[in-house]
């Protein structure tokens, strides 16, 4: 795939890039950056809205958010322009984190960081916009029809965010998808006519 410079690139490479250095080389980048909902208001940390998006927990959790980003992120820019990609890409980042903040404001001990609430609204668009599309899933070996991916994915995100287990916000990953799936809707609803006969 040729790129070229572009706002995808530039996301792609910076979050990489400040991820690797808060994992590897200076731990105080991360502690910089992640979102904290309780202390979000209380010490004006207004720029962990942008920056915990930038920095991930383990270098698993990047490589994951990463090879979706490749494989759906410069698809969907190409598709919808620079513009709407961007916008797109903030709203599912904005979005998810008004679910995270009101769920967990007044536990001071609740940090969320990486870049996953607004890689799954890249993702849950380019779901409606090319059904056609399948993803893998590791260690499944076998391709799964995107809308069926999608479908799951929010049934089981759904059900994680009710029983939470461990440290993955399930609510910024459901409320990312669900960004998706609106600014589709709303820049684009013809799409969901094409999605529709492809599922029946």
């Amino acid at each position: 795939m040729s790129l070229q410079l572009s706002p995808a690139l530039i996301i792609f490479v910076v979050t990489i890039a400040t991820s690797l250095v808060g994992l590897f080389g200076n731990t105080k980048v991360i502690e910089h950056c992640i979102f904290r909902p309780y202390w979000f208001l209380r010490r004006r940390q207004y720029h962990t809205i942008v920056t915990s998006t930038l920095v991930h927990g383990d270098l698993m959790h990047l490589i994951f958010n990463m090879v979706t980003f490749w494989a759906f992120g410069f698809l969907l820019e190409r598709a919808i322009g620079w513009v709407h990609f961007l916008t797109l890409y903030f709203a599912g980042m904005l979005i998810s984190h008004v679910g995270t903040y009101i769920k967990h404001k007044s536990d001071p001990e609740y940090a969320s960081l990486g870049a996953s609430g607004a890689i799954l609204a890249v993702l849950f668009a380019a779901i409606v916009l090319f059904p056609d599309n399948s993803l893998y899933i590791i260690p499944i070996p076998v391709p799964i029809p995107a809308p069926l991916f999608g479908i799951g994915f929010l049934a089981y995100s759904w059900w994680a965010s009710r029983n939470p287990q461990g440290r993955i916000n399930h609510d910024a990953h459901f409320t990312g998808a669900i960004t998706g799936l609106v600014y589709v809707a709303l820049v684009a609803p013809e799409a969901y006519r094409y999605l529709l006969a492809n599922l029946l």
